[in-house]
């Protein structure tokens, strides 16, 4: 038996029964489609989570692993059809570490690792006719620093890169460069942490307009922080706020915490804080930075763990846990009307090295467009892969769509193993039944789904790649609309 608990404010309860449906989708094509599973030393940590990317004009690009040494950049219009196909070769110590694209071209940029150095390269690929540029060059480092990082911004027209500076392990400072979508250096930047003490975690993400947001969560994993670098300016504008500290007599620290910058360079954060001595999962914390004007911060009401939040959660997956686990941060989803939904997922490994990873229910909670907690419910889903396959097939999917979130999972309901979708109404926090797409996706121990390629074209075509049953060995391209 599978429920979704829906909590409004005031913590009313309501359990609505969900059966999977029949089908409200039509595969209208498939083709066939060539992809050699990923190999990392780190399967759970994706480094490209999105490697389909839909075009304004129609159709999408893809980027496809095609053999051990080759990936591809392929465009395909709307009816599954190949405009052009660029090759990608990777040399030995070559990864990839970024994908995304721009109005005119996709952005490919590559990790490589000699015994000598480390180096972030760039490849540039013409939308309308595949044409790639020569390797750019975006920074070196030694090879025994720590990895270098990279990020784009939300359209794709802007690319940060950059290395640590570190002092007995600990950051002391990170050496950024700052790139137009056609790879041109805008800015050299520093970023300076002498201040945060010896325990903070940061990222850094860049704006469309090439201004640099470092976050922080730091004072002893207390605090939140944003810094704003511009490149016209040497201010440097700061926001923090304290999510940790003492509690009824316990310490509470951050145990995970998102950060999401949007468009318009306004910044969300969500950190889930638990009890320092006894690990116990204390509240979820919702910050926005507004970096507009003179600069703005709400800060929402403390959504609490509490004994009822653990008892819901059982009942939500029919189990008898004894305390929340294994729960972290996946996703934090902005409507248009600025109403917020903070996702986040069961995820764990069984134990012990190449054991199978899990990924169970949805936690989802919903803010007004002032972050006034309106919701919180729970999505139930049980999903389980190989080792060898990380969670590059299960987990979700999710996509924003007016009031509507659509989530997309590949799961074995009533023995029927499909992609299923489910409708979360943003301001009520209602979500719909889950809905087979008629994919009968193979369920047996080899590579059937691969999330990675899953994307939305519209509300009403989805983009997907499959194995269609276990007497075929072939992955299919599919296209998917829903009715």
């Amino acid at each position: 038996m599978r429920f979704s608990l829906l909590f409004a404010t005031g913590f009313s309860v309501a359990a609505l029964l969900l059966a999977p449906a029949s089908a409200s989708a039509q595969r209208v094509k498939s083709a066939a489609f060539s992809y050699l599973p990923e190999t990392s030393q780190d399967r759970y940590n994706q480094r490209v989570a999105h490697k389909t990317l839909p075009l304004p004009a129609g159709g999408f690009v893809i980027l496809a692993h095609k053999a051990a040494n080759e990936y591809a950049v392929e465009r395909y219009d709307q009816d599954l059809k190949q405009v052009w196909s660029t090759s990608l070769p990777l040399a030995a110590g070559e990864v990839v570490e970024g994908f995304m694209r721009s109005n005119g071209q996709a952005t490919v940029v590559v990790h490589q690792k000699t015994d000598a150095a480390q180096q972030l390269n760039a490849y540039a690929i013409s939308l309308t006719n595949g044409q790639k540029s020569p390797a750019k060059k975006l920074l070196s480092a030694s090879a025994r620093d720590r990895r270098p990082g990279a990020a784009f911004s939300p359209d794709g027209s802007r690319l940060i890169v950059w290395n640590y500076t570190l002092q007995s392990n600990q950051i002391k400072a990170i050496n950024a460069t700052i790139y137009d979508e056609k790879l041109l250096k805008l800015k050299d930047r520093t970023y300076d942490f002498h201040d945060q003490g010896g325990f903070f975690s940061v990222t850094v993400h860049v704006g469309n307009d090439g201004s640099q947001f470092v976050t922080l969560a730091g004072d002893e994993m207390k605090k939140l922080t944003v810094r704003r670098y511009r490149n016209d300016s040497p201010e440097v504008k700061v926001m923090s706020v304290s999510v940790g500290g003492t509690f009824s007599g316990k310490v509470v620290n951050i145990f995970d915490s998102r950060f999401e910058l949007q468009p318009d360079n306004t910044l969300y954060a969500a950190a889930i804080c638990n009890e320092r001595q006894t690990g116990l999962y204390h509240s979820l914390k919702v910050v926005k930075f507004d970096f507009s004007g003179e600069g703005d911060m709400k800060f929402a009401p403390a959504t609490e763990f509490t004994p009822q939040y653990l008892a819901d959660a059982n009942a939500a997956n029919g189990a008898a846990a004894k305390r929340l686990e294994d729960i972290y941060l996946t996703d934090l989803l902005l409507t248009a009307d600025k109403q917020l939904v903070v996702v986040a997922e069961k995820k764990y490994e069984e134990g012990g090295e190449d054991s199978p990873g899990h990924t169970q229910e949805l936690h989802l909670f919903g803010y007004n467009e002032f972050l006034t907690p309106s919701w919180h419910s729970i999505m139930a889903k049980n999903q389980v892969a190989p080792a060898s396959e990380g969670y590059s097939s299960i987990g979700y999917q999710a996509a924003v769509f007016g009031a509507d979130i659509q989530f997309l999972t590949w799961e074995k309901l009533k023995g029927k193993s499909d992609l299923y979708l489910r409708r979360l109404n943003v301001p009520t926090g209602v979500v719909s039944e889950p809905k087979g797409l008629g994919l009968n996706v193979a369920a047996d121990q080899n590579l059937a789904y691969v999330k990675d390629f899953t994307a939305w074209i519209d509300s009403k075509t989805i983009i997907g790649v499959s194995r269609p049953s276990k007497k075929s060995a072939a992955l299919m391209l599919n296209k998917i609309v829903l009715k």
